[in-house]
């Protein structure tokens, strides 16, 4: 299968040009089948391109010397949007000119650019930002929204379950994802209102493609027993801060212990297979590439500090999503379920 080719905006994140050519290079030597348009500087991309002959004949350069700021308010890009290669990257895939972008810049530009060219999906009342986090299990999770939406009501929340799970069913295989709630407790009158309704809603609408059984608390994010995780953006995105803390905080505290001592270092060389392991699955290069879900185009966001692997794999999310084809998978998801619960109750009891 020949897939359309991937968007990237070079001059995005930390380290800019380089890292993200070189994470497009990678890319293409795991799977020969990929194209790419570069969307920045041409001199500087062509320099980068120097060092990876298997990406030039795949590749086509944009050039655009406009970048968006780390710092930059959204509003302040969108009117830059046009001229900068954010922009540029974006509006490729609204022209068909590429089936996804891959950015790893301001995330707030990329989801108030990405929302204003492609729009959101028929059915869909706001995207939704989707990560994969690691579990103790062999499949990671996905959890949605993490920073899109500062508040979500409840059919916002039963939409990010849709997306989710269709997203799930891609990354892992499974045909009834486990889908649960984020809250405070696993009981039925803990959380707010919105939540407490969108469990109903999910409770009562049958034959969708998951799995839905109520509440999860946060300690339990990472156990492997969910599949994918729903809340609003604002909770998300302290979740996943909390988790990626903890996951530096416990590099960091191992680092201490086996350097502490010359016993200490000897327990190290004893449990480096352990700790290598574990070093692995903290990594957050590994899970790298979160999702604009609910756009009618395919957008990943890699993280600003992504060395090359970690651009890769955001790369291979995009193209995985293009591959499986995820819009059409959540227009399927979202027909059926507008059919049984909103429709089908004609927006009275238990309608948002």
């Amino acid at each position: 299968m020949t897939l359309p080719r991937i968007a990237v905006d070079a001059m995005g994140g930390d380290e800019g040009v380089r890292v993200m050519v070189e994470g497009a290079a990678l890319a293409r030597r795991r799977h020969d089948k990929f194209q790419f348009l570069l969307v920045g500087d041409e001199e500087r991309i062509k320099a980068a391109l120097a060092d990876h002959p298997n990406l030039r004949g795949a590749s086509e350069i944009l050039h655009c010397d406009d970048v968006v700021a780390g710092d930059e308010k959204p509003t302040q890009a969108l009117r830059r949007a046009k001229t900068t290669s954010m922009g540029l990257a974006i509006n490729a895939v609204k022209q068909g000119d590429a089936g996804a972008a891959v950015s790893a810049g301001n995330t707030g530009a990329l989801m108030a650019m990405s929302k204003l060219a492609l729009r959101t999906m028929p059915g869909i009342d706001r995207p939704a930002l989707a990560a994969l986090l690691p579990t103790l299990e062999e499949h990671d999770a996905v959890m949605l929204d993490l920073g899109a939406n500062t508040e979500a009501d409840a059919r916002n929340l039963v939409q990010f379950a849709i997306m989710g799970a269709a997203y799930s069913r891609i990354v892992t295989g499974f045909e009834q994802p486990r889908v649960r709630l984020l809250n405070i407790g696993t009981e039925e009158i803990k959380g707010t209102e919105a939540l407490r309704d969108a469990a109903a809603q999910l409770q009562q609408a049958t034959g969708l493609a998951l799995s839905f059984d109520g509440y999860i608390e946060s300690d339990k994010i990472n156990r492997g027993t969910v599949d994918v995780i729903v809340t609003d953006g604002f909770s998300g995105n302290i979740a996943l801060k909390a988790i990626e803390g903890a996951a530096r905080f416990v590099t960091d505290l191992l680092r201490t212990a086996f350097t502490s001592s010359l016993r200490s270092k000897i327990g190290f060389l004893v449990s480096r297979p352990a700790t290598e392991l574990l070093k692995h699955h903290l990594d957050p290069n590994n899970h790298n590439g979160a999702v604009f879900l609910g756009l009618n185009g395919v957008i990943v966001k890699s993280h600003g500090s992504a060395n090359a692997k970690g651009v890769a794999n955001a790369v291979e999310v995009a193209a995985r999503l293009l591959e499986d084809d995820i819009t059409n998978r959540i227009t399927s998801d979202l027909a059926e379920l507008d059919e049984q619960l909103w429709r089908g109750a004609g927006r009275g009891e238990g309608a948002v």
